[in-house]
């Protein structure tokens, strides 16, 4: 659950102590941290798709996706930006984005099956010209670079999640994300999992905080708070 304060200063300096209060004790580990579990998934979607053309389920839903297309639209994002969608899962986010006009698009994920299905529900759409790469976004050797927007939907959520090293695997995530970003490229996080101060503090090296998207909200013992956190940040040196 995400509590109701709020930080108006953007990203301070953190240290590894400040980190570890934040990031690695909140919540044990899950099999939804494990390739295993996703390819498993992902594979059964593969074969319902092909059985009846259901994309399957869309990762935390289609208000996501529309909420991050409304900042993109308000923010200007130009059509021709490199868009890189990390944990693509079934396509369904780079099938709204070409549909919304950006034509510069790469999903990545770790799931080969996840990989054939966003391949074949792209190609249903008759979507061609869209990238899709089985790729591990914490072991792409420098592969993934020059993206000036980058879209995470619960991808850094599993990785927080995985039974191995997620500690490791956090501070990896965030050395990817910088390498693959241009200076000043703009990454959009939606998670379940971390409350915005946590997500600042985690993002604290190497990003500006930019903006928080509005979430649904819910009263519990009299506080206000969010069951998702969705946040703009910025590349900087």
């Amino acid at each position: 659950m995400a509590d109701a304060r709020q930080d108006s200063h953007g990203c301070g300096n953190c240290s590894d102590s400040e980190e570890d209060k934040y990031s690695d004790d909140d919540f044990e580990t899950s099999k939804l941290g494990t390739k295993e579990y996703w390819e498993e998934a992902y594979q059964k979607e593969l074969e319902t798709f092909k059985d009846i053309g259901d994309v399957g389920e869309i990762w935390f839903g289609e208000e996501s996706m529309s909420r991050v297309l409304r900042w993109m639209q308000k923010a200007k994002i130009p059509e021709d930006a490199a868009i890189l969608d990390i944990g693509t899962g079934n396509g369904a986010f780079l099938v709204e984005l070409a549909k919304h006009g950006y034509r510069n698009l790469t999903g990545i994920d770790y799931s080969p099956a996840s990989v054939e299905l966003a391949r074949n529900v792209l190609k249903a759409e008759g979507l061609t010209d869209v990238t899709v790469k089985e790729t591990d976004f914490l072991n792409c050797g420098g592969e993934l670079a020059g993206f000036d927007v980058c879209i995470d939907k619960g991808t850094f959520d599993a990785i927080s999640l995985n039974p191995d090293d997620n500690k490791e695997g956090k501070k990896l995530y965030v050395h990817t994300l910088r390498g693959a970003l241009k200076d000043s490229g703009i990454f959009a996080i939606t998670s379940c999992n971390w409350t915005k101060e946590q997500l600042l503090e985690r993002f604290c090296e190497g990003f500006e905080f930019v903006q928080e998207l509005p979430t649904p909200s819910f009263k519990f013992g009299g506080r206000i708070g969010n069951s998702v956190a969705a946040l703009i940040f910025k590349r900087v040196r």
